[in-house]
């Protein structure tokens, strides 16, 4: 998928944490507590392919199609219990 994809499912840009380049970024959206979805950093991403994985999971669930994350995003939402 594109950047431009990856902003349209809302992920949010932040800046990383190496010193020596602050240009690095990557796309974070916290879904709700422990499920945040978050994009290949900006320094590994060739030929504008991002990709967008679920964090801190083993195995890695790692998604290369819009339509397959804003699939799952939209289904998430929208059984969210609100409180």
């Amino acid at each position: 998928m594109t950047e431009n994809e990856v902003k349209l499912l809302g992920l949010i840009k932040e800046y990383g944490f190496e010193d020596d380049n602050p240009e690095f970024y990557y796309y974070a959206y916290d879904v709700v507590d422990g499920i945040t979805f978050i994009s290949s950093a900006s320094d590994v991403v060739e030929d504008n392919n991002w990709y967008v994985d679920i964090f801190n999971t083993d195995p890695i669930i790692r998604f290369y199609e819009f339509g397959q994350v804003q699939g799952l995003l939209n289904t998430l939402e929208k059984n969210i219990l609100k409180k």
